[in-house]
């Protein structure tokens, strides 16, 4: 058991909405160990809650939960299943303001992101895939004559589902909504650090009338509870967000049983301004891209790319920017940029400003954990570095904070080159008013994801994914469904005159 020091100060608005229980077959019950850790307010470091964490026991008995619970689920009426998604998204909305302080007093999320970003985000993939649920169609195929050929789309199974700590209640929507649309049933584990809001919608869940054991959460360490989840013979799939490391042992795991794998994994995304941009949207959405939510996203703008002809103006502009960014307690609504969601994380953050500086990179901004009343904190000051080149270690490796490394170029196949340099390719972002520069630098980027005049765009309805080290798979639209569901080809003969391959005199 993790013990800390002071108790965190739980606002009143959320009596009552705090679990620390495992979400097993619609009860919260105690893991089989007994073991707990401790979820901190990384505003302070302080003890939130003790968590119960999942062992080997637990998944067992939560996929049993599950397997009881899926030849009901699957076959029940897709318009049904999509009622309760539709319903639980109402309920998100209801409770919006109760999920968004939980969010930002477990993640940091400053609570004015939370209330405009991750709690509307959330219930609005809920509903879009309450909405897909029976509009999810199978084909008929023109094969040869006398035959109806049609493909039928069918649930996995059992799927097992990893969310990260960077946005556990957005991405339990991402993970859950299109699976359990599908007809699938779900154990999925939150991240051990941040498990509160994928608890309180399991709470949701059940008051929306999702049936017991089609959603059980389970809280535990990557290491025992992911790595058993990934391991099970009974799980048909794996879906992972997170690092890249951590995605490679995931698909080692799997191997074993050959289940399906989807990973959403690291990123180092370029931002690319040429020199015709518009600048004032450019420094705006560049600052936007590598500081909302103190830079933890796979699909950060970690490496801003100038024309050296706009760099200086840019950067003096952008650095003022990043300068004035309000930090604060994330539960302050004028907070602009909350801690970082670990102190452990806060450190690794911290130590690549000592490999920039060991590169000879340049500190224009930052580079350090404030001091005063935020030090007792997770906080890191936006840090803007100029790398001396693209191979230098900040320019290619993830570092998942608020830290943006500057690269400048001449020619667009220079800015091509150094966006296509590193082994990710998640999402990536380009600046100018030249329309035929846009589409052909959209198309030579090596990306999932290619945002134009602007960064960090998501919606239920388009997919969401990488290529090279960032992964492989989709979330969201119809290739998500697809993710969860497998093909089932059937062949009738309706009137087909086949012709008998060992023909025989008739008797």
């Amino acid at each position: 058991m993790t013990q800390t020091n002071a108790k965190s100060q739980i606002p009143a608005a959320l009596q009552g909405a705090i679990h620390t229980k495992l979400f097993i077959d619609g009860k919260f019950v105690d893991a089989e160990s007994g073991e707990t850790m401790a979820t901190l307010n990384p505003h302070d470091n302080s003890e939130i809650a003790q968590i119960a964490l999942a062992g080997k026991a637990d998944v067992d008995k939560a996929i049993l939960a599950a397997q009881k619970a899926y030849p009901k689920w699957s076959r029940l009426a897709a318009m049904d299943r999509g009622r309760i998604l539709l319903k639980l998204a109402d309920l998100i909305e209801a409770n919006s303001e109760q999920l968004a302080m939980l969010e930002s007093l477990d993640t940091g999320h400053p609570i004015r992101d939370s209330r405009i970003l991750d709690v509307p985000r959330t219930a609005v993939t809920y509903r879009y895939f309450g909405g897909m649920a029976d509009k999810f169609q199978g084909d008929v195929v023109p094969v040869e004559a006398g035959f109806l050929n049609y493909v039928s789309r069918e649930p996995l199974g059992v799927v097992g589902q990893v969310v990260p700590w960077n946005f556990p209640l957005m991405f339990t929507s991402w993970k859950m909504a299109p699976a359990l649309a599908a007809g699938n049933c779900v154990v999925l584990k939150p991240a051990e650090i941040t498990p509160l809001s994928s608890l309180r919608i399991a709470e949701l869940m059940a008051e929306a009338g999702m049936p017991d054991g089609v959603v059980n959460i389970l809280p535990g360490l990557g290491q025992v509870a992911g790595q058993y989840i990934a391991e099970h013979p009974e799980i048909a799939k794996i879906a992972f967000t997170g690092s890249t490391a951590t995605g490679r042992r995931i698909v080692q795991a799997s191997a074993g049983n050959l289940k399906k794998v989807q990973l959403e994994l690291g990123g180092k995304g370029a931002n690319i301004v040429f020199e015709d941009a518009f600048l004032p949207a450019a420094i705006n959405g560049a600052a936007w891209a590598i500081f909302h939510n103190q830079g933890q996203a796979c699909i950060a703008g970690a490496r801003l790319v100038l024309h050296e002809s706009i760099a200086e103006e840019f950067l003096e502009k952008f650095t003022a920017l990043a300068k004035s960014i309000r930090l604060g307690n994330p539960l302050d609504p004028n907070t602009e940029m909350g801690p970082l969601t670990s102190q452990l994380h806060r450190d690794r953050v911290l130590s690549y400003v000592d490999i920039a500086r060991q590169e000879g990179g340049e500190i224009l901004s930052g580079g350090k954990a404030p001091g005063g009343d935020l030090s007792a904190g997770c906080y890191i000051e936006p840090t803007i570095v100029r790398a001396k080149s693209t191979h230098d270690r900040i320019a290619q490796e993830e570092v998942f904070g608020p830290f943006v490394t500057v690269l400048t170029f001449k020619t667009d196949e220079e800015a091509l080159a150094i966006a296509n340099s590193t082994e990710y390719g998640l999402g990536a972002g380009l600046w100018t008013r030249n329309l035929q520069r846009a589409h052909l630098m959209a198309r030579e980027i090596k990306s999932g994801m290619v945002w134009i005049n602007c960064y960090k765009r998501v919606n239920p309805g388009s997919p969401f994914g990488g290529v090279g080290q960032s992964g492989y798979g989709r979330e969201m639209g119809f290739d998500v469904m697809r993710e969860y569901t497998q093909a089932k080809s059937v062949w009738v003969n309706i009137d087909a005159q086949i012709v008998p391959h060992y023909p025989r005199p008739a008797k």
